[in-house]
C-alpha cells in the first residue's frame, strides 16, 4: 500500500526542487513515483498535432520519487503510518501528531 495518495499536500525534501510544496496530481505505485503540481519541470519538444496545433517546446511536470517527499498534515511535515481502529477500519495517521488523516476502507 502506498502512503502518499492523489490530492495530498506534500513537500519536497531533496533535489533542486527542495522546499517546494504542492498537490499530488498522479501516483505511479509500480514505479514508486508521483507527479506534483508545480514541481520538477522538464522541457519536451512536441510535434504539431490536433491536441497541440502549435507544437514547440512544452514545459510539464515530471515524476519524482516518493522517497524525496513528505506529507504535509495540519501545516506540519509528517511521516505516515497505518493502524486499525476499534471498529475495524484501516486509517492513515500522522506519526508526528498521532492524529488520523483519513480512512482507507
Amino acid at each position: 500500500m502506498f502512503r502518499i495518495r492523489k490530492n495530498d499536500l506534500v513537500k519536497v525534501t531533496t533535489g533542486e526542487s527542495r522546499g517546494k510544496i504542492g498537490k499530488v496530481l498522479k501516483v505511479f505505485p509500480d514505479k514508486n513515483t508521483v507527479i506534483i503540481e508545480g514541481v520538477n519541470f522538464i522541457k519536451r519538444h512536441m510535434r504539431k498535432s490536433q491536441k497541440n496545433p502549435q507544437g514547440g517546446i512544452i514545459e510539464k511536470e515530471a515524476p519524482i520519487d516518493v522517497s524525496k517527499i513528505v506529507l504535509i498534515h495540519t501545516d506540519v511535515p509528517t511521516r505516515v503510518g497505518y493502524r486499525f481502529l476499534k471498529d475495524g477500519k484501516k486509517v492513515r495517521y500522522s506519526k508526528k501528531t498521532d492524529e488520523v488523516i483519513d480512512s482507507i476502507s
